[in-house]
């Protein structure tokens, strides 16, 4: 016969295995340790892609499958970019669009993201502007070239609002629905409290909507080199589009496949800002695959 214990005397608790599971509706936490090896596997993986495409195209210029009138091989776009680079065309024309593509995404960026809170956050906005503004979204910005150098000629006020408006509604459409899902019951405790609306806006609603502002901020960071090449056809004579058009006229392949890696490496560049941002305002999220 087994001996029960004696009265007052604390039995610990059995050890939780796969006889003795937790009760129900109790989840033991467990941390999601990253391996050491997850985050040089992970560019190794990323950096394969690119290298493999670098290794095709080399080995299509070497065996004339793909001839220099086409494409450029890769020694010859390599040598151009030393050309480009060595007397001042290159860095003279990354500034210049550079500095049209940041222009036009700030202003881009400060209206959707005033639209986007005045929409989601108040009925009135809601109601006056958001029918408005959804149909100006299905408008292709492309469109508006033509009416932009009617309106403000081909100088860069032209180029800069372009690529505002192109970013301007990612940023509404995610920052609305952000916005939106904040919590009402929140925002009323926080006006019990006497939080002023504007305080409300900038310590709960917008940390709310945190993910989705980033997400918009993606997308507009995206777009913002997309509309920079349309705005760059508008009678350009600085910047990268001013280099193709100059290429084209000339037939140089080399420089053409140039500016094509630079609008290239501008997106990526852009991205990878955006993740790194993510990182540090939101570091409890992290990917599926950085768990393991």
């Amino acid at each position: 016969m087994s001996e029960s214990p004696a009265a007052g005397t604390k039995v610990p608790p059995a050890a939780e295995t796969s006889e003795n599971p937790p009760p129900s509706g109790l989840v033991t936490p467990r941390p999601h340790l990253r391996s050491p090896r997850s985050r040089p596997y992970a560019l190794t993986v990323r950096a394969l892609g690119p290298v493999v495409l670098l290794a095709l195209w080399w080995a299509a210029s070497a065996t004339g499958l793909l001839t220099a009138d086409v494409l450029a091989s890769p020694a010859e776009v390599f040598r151009a970019v030393g050309e480009l680079w060595g007397n001042g065309q290159l860095p003279d024309a990354l500034t210049t669009s550079l500095t049209r593509s940041g222009l036009g995404l700030v202003i881009g960026l400060a209206a959707g993201l005033a639209l986007g809170i005045v929409t989601g956050f108040t009925r009135l906005g809601d109601e006056l502007l958001d029918s408005s503004l959804q149909t100006l979204r299905t408008i292709p910005f492309l469109s508006l070239v033509p009416l932009f150098m009617v309106w403000f000629g081909i100088n860069e006020t032209a180029k800069i609002l372009l690529i505002a408006v192109a970013t301007t509604f990612p940023m509404y459409v995610s920052t609305s629905s952000g916005v939106r899902t904040t919590d009402p019951k929140l925002i009323e405790a926080m006006r019990a409290f006497g939080m002023s609306r504007l305080g409300i806006v900038r310590q709960v609603v917008l940390p709310g909507a945190l993910p989705s502002l980033l997400a918009g901020l993606r997308l507009s960071m995206t777009l913002s080199v997309i509309a920079l090449i349309a705005a760059e056809e508008i009678n350009a004579t600085a910047g990268i589009g001013y280099l193709m058009s100059q290429a084209q006229s000339y037939a140089r392949t080399d420089i053409l496949a140039v500016c094509i890696l630079v609008y290239g490496l501008l997106g990526l560049t852009a991205d990878v800002l955006v993740r790194l941002l993510e990182r540090v305002l939101m570091p409890w999220r992290t990917p599926q695959g950085a768990r393991r």
